[in-house]
């Protein structure tokens, strides 16, 4: 029996390698055994749990946690499993994600169960399975959006209620968070009670300069999906209105008293004269659907919002609800996902590229391949456990694909020769490294707090404008080069000269990209002691106050690094803290031995404390702000933070309150167009919004 049970488990596990349940692989003395089909049933039985299970992780980490723990394609693979198997035994298990709608709302914010249960959509990637499903009837063709899926309630013109998909019968409440989404009405003119659905979204233009933007401890966000759900869900909706969060309808689900003539073409007309944006669709039938699916693959090459596919749907109204639904798909409504087109090309290296969070990321460089009209070379493995799934090894055949037709993903590995070491220390500072399990996910993690992949907000803030202004070191190349180890220290950045070739090698970095970068090194070795003490990135020291601590000491940084904090609190504007930080960073040695070895590379010009940075305008001279209050709202990148910028303001002799009112001169957001409350009221109340920008051409 024991023997049995081997070649049954054996059995369970050959979907994986495509062989039949009754092939057990590897049985030398002869042909395999024949499975007793109540063995077959329990075996398969048995390997449907374990589909459930990974998938239900999966599914769990995608929606509820805002992770991706697998590929779509791995993901649709297993789903594709699954239903086959539940097809063969005729069993379906109790919790299988072929039955369950979505997953349990997360616990934040308020619950509130949907009027009518949101269901998911039965789908295919066959057109002609699709053709099938159009038949005789005129279909509505629209992109199948890939973001957070909101339900809004609408009374006597205005917004009451926003809901999110949740499990599909039990979803959140983000009103105040869908007030602010880009682009929906708040106000509409339709008066009675309107309820319709759509999709929150993030476009990817967006979400490039929401990732470039976060902070040193924040990890990044993986796609805009993740991104849209983590913004929607935020308790402080000023966090969501930065954002951008855009929604688009796709479904009218009440509106009483109107005659849409039973079309839903007609609903979408309705939705658009009422203010809001509707996904793009257009009406097609059998015989027109290979040039409408032609039109939106060419299209979404381009597509800046984020579509996993496309949506079928009957126009017909009384045509698609006679058909129901059912346990999970309705009937009148199909979805198309796109064909994948692979490529097959050789595996050249994993290249392990650092994070600020400390994740050791593998890429896969491969042979360049054409792929959806565009040339890739490589593409993320995200994590251990996806790498050693793979068995990759280096010169492996492997096939790619864009998920999405957008971003590359390894499909499968052909010659599976899973020889690939993991490397034993961080490429950007040569510390040991170790690996984590999360939640069945191995990751491999370097733990050196002083990692420099750790500061590129540090090294950013460097080359910045104020500081030293490095043009040609975006946050992203500054990371490829701190992963190649070009870069442990600021000095190293004025000897980038030394790896020309392999930096004129890199993506996007030409001879013309290289001589510019040089250049522009060349022109920052002379700098000023204001610039220099705002670049070294010392705690609570902006540009205001470097301008403050240089005048004080003569623009001596001798004088500086030896200052005690007695000394520095005698500096206008420097208090007990900000004194603290100065004296206590260059007391560390580590620092001084940064200050250093960049002393080694720059020339400091004495005198030069005028000339400081564009944020010091104003700072020494007759007081501007002399009797106007002002209110500081939002993200400053200006100033270290926005407690310098009110210590500005109150130097030149202005006034900072925390909100506005009619005694209010000015509001000082960066996002003039956001919709905070604050915003609104100086809008109602006539008051300036000042960017940063704005503000320092009042102190010029």
């Amino acid at each position: 029996m024991a023997a049995e049970e081997n070649k049954v488990q054996t059995g369970s596990n050959s979907a994986e390698t495509g062989k039949p349940d009754g092939d057990v692989s590897g049985n030398t003395e002869g042909p395999a055994a024949i499975v007793p089909e109540s063995e077959k049933q329990a075996a398969a039985i048995a390997r449907m749990k374990e589909l459930a299970g990974i998938l239900d992780e999966a599914g769990k980490a995608y929606y509820a946690e805002d992770r991706e723990i697998m590929s779509n394609y791995e993901y649709d693979r297993l789903y594709e499993e699954l239903e086959a198997l539940e097809k063969e035994t005729g069993t379906v298990l109790a919790g299988s994600p072929t039955i369950r709608v979505g997953y349990e709302a997360v616990e934040e914010l308020p619950k509130e169960r949907h009027e009518k249960p949101m269901l998911s959509l039965d789908k295919t990637k066959d057109i002609e399975v699709l053709r099938s499903f159009v038949g005789n009837q005129k279909t509505l063709i629209s992109w199948k959006l890939d973001g957070l899926t909101v339900v809004l309630t609408y009374r006597d013109g205005e917004l009451a209620k926003a809901v999110t998909r949740g499990n599909g019968e039990v979803g959140e409440v983000i009103t105040g968070n869908a007030r602010v989404f880009r682009n929906l009405p708040l106000r509409i003119p339709y008066g009675g009670e309107l309820i319709l659905r759509g999709e929150a979204v993030i476009s990817y233009p967006d979400f490039e300069k929401i990732n470039e933007s976060l902070g040193e401890q924040e990890v990044r966000y993986k796609n805009p999906r993740n991104l849209c759900s983590g913004s929607v869900r935020q308790l402080n909706n000023e966090i969501t209105a930065r954002r951008n969060v855009r929604f688009f309808a796709f479904s009218l689900v009440k509106a009483d008293g109107l005659d849409f003539r039973n079309s839903h073409m007609e609903q979408f007309r309705f939705l658009q004269q009422q203010g809001f944006e509707v996904v793009e669709h257009l009406l097609t039938t059998a015989a027109e659907l290979d040039e409408t699916i032609a039109y939106f693959e060419n299209k979404i090459r381009h597509y800046e919002i984020p579509s996993d596919g496309l949506v079928a749907l009957y126009d017909d109204i009384a045509y698609g609800e006679s058909l129901g639904t059912t346990a999970k798909f309705p009937r009148n409504a199909f979805a198309f996902k796109w064909q994948d087109e692979l490529a097959q090309t050789r595996l050249l290296e994993i290249e392990w590229s650092p994070s600020r969070t400390g994740l050791i990321n593998p890429v896969a460089i491969f042979e360049p391949v054409e792929l959806e009209g565009t040339t890739v070379s490589r593409a993320s493995v995200h994590n251990i456990s996806i790498l050693r799934a793979l068995k990759l090894g280096i010169g492996d055949t492997v096939t790619v694909y864009k998920a999405n037709m957008i971003i590359p993903q390894i499909q499968e590995n052909l010659t599976q020769s899973d020889n690939l070491p993991l490397p034993e220390h961080c490429p950007a500072c040569g510390m040991p490294l170790s690996i984590h399990n999360a939640l069945g996910a191995e990751t491999l993690v370097c733990e050196n707090p002083d990692c420099p992949a750790k500061k590129i907000k540090s090294f950013t803030q460097f080359v910045s404008r104020d500081a030293m202004n490095i043009d040609g070191l975006s946050e992203m190349t500054l990371e490829k080069l701190i992963g190649r180890g070009f870069i442990h220290r600021f000095g190293d950045l004025f000897r980038l000269k030394e790896h020309r070739d392999e930096i004129m090698s890199m993506e996007r970095f030409g001879k013309k990209s290289c001589e510019n970068l040089e250049q522009s090194i060349e022109n920052a070795r002379e700098t000023t002691l204001p610039r220099l003490l705002f670049a070294l990135g010392i705690p609570n020291i902006g540009v205001a106050n470097a301008r403050g601590i240089s005048q004080a000491f003569d623009d001596d940084l001798e004088r500086v690094r030896h200052a005690g904090e007695e000394e520095l609190k005698e500096v206008p504007g420097v208090g007990d803290v900000m004194a603290k930080a100065v004296a206590g960073w260059f007391e560390n040695e580590k620092n001084q031995a940064v200050i250093e070895d960049l002393l080694t590379e720059i020339s400091l010009q004495k005198g030069s404390s005028a000339d400081g940075a564009a944020g010091e305008k104003g700072i020494g001279g007759e007081l501007k702000l002399t009797g106007k209050t002002f209110v500081i709202t939002g993200s400053v990148s200006h100033f270290a933070n926005r407690r310098e910028l009110k210590e500005l303001i109150e130097q030149q002799g202005g006034k900072v309150t925390g909100s506005v009112s009619k005694k209010t001169d000015y509001l000082i957001n960066n996002d003039a167009l956001s919709q905070s409350t604050k915003n609104k009221t100086a809008r109602e109340l006539g008051i300036p919004i000042l960017t940063e920008e704005d503000f320092l051409k009042m102190l010029e």
